[in-house]
């Protein structure tokens, strides 16, 4: 069996593993870099729509561009790639981690002092959203639909309906429309739409696709291939309300009803977890409550926008890179119930030598809004919205330094309505 030893161990080679394994070799770690599939890049290989980059490289490019501006960089470092390659065991051994290694070439033996969890998310199933009937072919998710579409060069459906309006559903409603299919309809059970506004606009309403809010599927026809589905209204607590019933025609069934982080590695290292994000509670370092084990991108939260994926990558590569075991005392971020969650969770007090950087989504829509931040009691920061959707994922700085946070200090996060 082989036996190698390397500083940092990313796994998961998009855009947030690509981040980390570079970021953490600029800081002179010896890197490895793991990746399951045969190429590097994630999930942005299939996504050949613009809009990635606006934020970090200022134009837009195609989810291929993007990832090959990180691509392009790793010949000039000493980053080791392994593709194909699967991890299936992690264990910890003293202040080291032991990963077991499953490739074409067998199975080999990784010890590393530090680890980047950078596996990205998966798409939610029919099977886990409780539809009935028999689930035939013609069912995809969103994300195996583009694959289909701009991978394998083939067309999934001629007549579709769209279940769920996050962003991958968004565009695939323009994909499939450009490539000659009809888009019967986007069908979502919340009352407002799920994805980002910009892609409401260019992707539905530029193309006269309509969306229906408060509707969801609740039954799937068709034996060997979908012919129709049924279509109910649902009430405040999306549940589908008898005698709203509509059969509608159609061969494929495209399902865009949220994403999941593939955390399967970090529960059985038994990170804790938040039950909000479905990521490992971390400290403003990307570390979790394991010491040397690190966790960023979708696999952490699930984010709208590339950009910040890779800064989040590049800050667990960068705080993975200079880990020393050591003691860790933390003050709680907590939040109101007008959050659906504050990342991180968790403020390391004797690491506060920057600025924190703190993702937020709101729990609802809001209108004119003040966030404020209080350190037991006292306002420490404030800022002004005009405006906070669920689907758009905010992004703020807080200088903690010098403001007397102890351990177990109440660090709390409120949004309030402005007149």
């Amino acid at each position: 069996m082989k036996v190698l030893h390397f500083d940092v161990t990313v796994i998961g080679a998009g855009p947030a593993g690509l981040a980390a394994a570079l970021s953490a070799a600029d800081e002179g770690a010896e890197v490895l870099l793991i990746e399951r599939e045969a190429r590097l890049g994630g999930i942005l290989k299939q996504c050949i729509h613009d809009g990635f980059g606006l934020v970090r490289f200022g134009e837009k490019l195609s989810g291929p561009e993007y990832a090959h501006r990180f691509i392009e960089q790793l010949p000039k470092t000493n980053i080791t790639i392994s593709t194909l390659t699967f991890v299936s065991k992690i264990d910890r051994q003293a202040d080291d981690f032991t990963i077991t290694l499953v490739s074409k070439d067998g199975i080999s033996e990784i010890f590393t002092k530090s680890l980047v969890l950078a596996c990205g998310c998966r798409e939610r199933t029919s099977r886990q959203i409780g539809i009935h009937g028999h689930h035939s072919a013609g069912i995809f998710t969103a994300g195996t639909a583009q694959y289909y579409t701009n991978v394998l060069g083939k067309m999934p459906t001629k007549r579709c309906v769209i279940l769920g309006s996050g962003d991958i559903g968004l565009i695939m409603a323009r994909r499939l429309t450009l490539e000659g299919a009809k888009v019967v309809g986007v069908y979502e059970a919340k009352p407002t739409a799920s994805g980002l506004m910009r892609n409401i606009y260019q992707c539905l309403e530029d193309f006269n696709i309509p969306l229906y809010t408060s509707k969801t599927v609740t039954r799937v026809f068709g034996e060997g291939r979908l012919c129709a589905v049924e279509v109910s209204d649902v009430d405040e607590y999306m549940t589908p309300i008898p005698g709203t019933q509509k059969v509608i025609e159609c061969d494929a069934l495209i399902l865009s009803v949220g994403l999941i982080p593939e955390n399967e590695l970090a529960e059985s290292i038994g990170l804790p977890m938040d039950p909000q994000t479905k990521g490992p509670v971390t400290d403003q370092n990307s570390m979790s409550m394991a010491g040397g084990v690190f966790c960023c991108g979708n696999a952490l939260h699930v984010n709208d926008l590339v950009d910040y994926v890779s800064e989040s990558g590049e800050a667990a590569g960068r705080a993975a890179a200079r880990y020393l075991p050591k003691e860790r005392t933390f003050a709680k971020m907590k939040a109101d119930d007008s959050f659906l969650y504050v990342v991180p969770q968790m403020l390391s007090i004797t690491e506060l030598t920057a600025p924190v950087t703190v993702y937020f989504r709101s729990k609802t829509e809001r209108g004119k809004t003040r966030l404020t931040v209080t350190v037991d009691g006292r306002e420490i920061y404030k800022k002004a919205y005009s405006q906070l959707r669920p689907p758009e994922m905010e992004r703020i700085e807080i200088d903690f330094k010098g403001m007397r946070i102890m351990p177990g200090s109440n660090i709390y996060f409120a949004l309030t309505e402005v007149d």
